[in-house]
């Protein structure tokens, strides 16, 4: 009995991995599911994953260490076989992505290439990220150490987050910035790299208008302004995007 529902539940996880991939990859729409079963990385990693932490767990030496080095060489994805991970997580792509031994992993989590979820130092325990429901991790983005990724938020491509993300969030930047876009949350499982804020760029500007009004008082007190300050050319208190946040959202808002 415990061997057909062991059968049971493998063939629910392969049909809920193999609809969570069309769900979110539109590479996979009309793909068979034997297609996304050998050809997706993604989907390859998580399923030998289970098989190794569930020999992690019941003690078995070596094996789990085995499968998750062979796994990492024929999909690039190092998952430890400690490594806790929910249902319907969705590894895109999957290239260099790294899940270590103490990260925690929740349900319906998105991540892409390049995604490290990584320590820092040498300590012993808890040392990788919580990561929590319904998030999205952008390509190259590193979380490093024993933080907490709160629900629904979500992490832009090539950030490197050391603290605590709160839940409904959007982090950009290095190191990793909180910020809201439109003053929402976005919808859909993928993230709006395209129209994300720039807390850098807004700070900046904010500068920039802050010396322009220091500039008119210091006129208006009978100062003269420095040559080339934003008082004599306004421009300069201007600061331009170098990349337009121009184009529909991949997000589909």
């Amino acid at each position: 009995m415990f061997g057909l529902r062991s059968i049971a539940r493998v063939g629910a996880e392969l049909r809920r991995d193999v609809r969570v991939a069309h769900e979110r990859d539109p590479a996979a729409r009309g793909v068979g599911t034997f297609e996304i079963l050998a050809t997706w990385p993604g989907v390859q990693a998580l399923l030998v994953h289970r098989v190794s932490h569930g020999l992690q767990q019941r003690g078995v030496p070596v094996v789990p260490r085995l499968l998750a080095h062979a796994s990492r060489t024929l999909t690039g994805i190092e998952i430890h076989p400690a490594a806790v991970i929910g249902n319907g997580c969705f590894i895109d792509h999957g290239a260099g992505v790294v899940i270590g031994e103490t990260a925690r992993i929740g349900d319906d989590v998105t991540l892409y290439q390049g995604v490290t979820l990584g320590g820092t130092g040498f300590q012993i325990g808890k040392r990788h990220p919580t990561v929590g429901d319904r998030v999205t991790i952008g390509s190259g983005a590193k979380l490093l150490g024993p933080i907490t990724v709160e629900d629904d938020a979500k992490v832009g491509a090539n950030s490197v987050v050391i603290t605590d993300v709160p839940r409904n969030s959007t982090v950009v930047g290095n190191p990793g910035h909180p910020v809201r876009i439109d003053g929402r949350k976005v919808e859909g499982p993928d993230a709006d790299w395209i129209h994300l804020p720039d807390p850098i760029a807004d700070a900046m500007s904010a500068l920039g208008r802050r010396i322009a009004e220091l500039e008119t008082q210091v006129r208006a007190l009978g100062g003269t302004p420095t040559p080339g300050s934003p008082e004599q050319d306004p421009e300069l208190a201007q600061i331009h995007e170098l990349r337009p946040k121009h184009g529909r959202s991949p997000a589909g808002g």
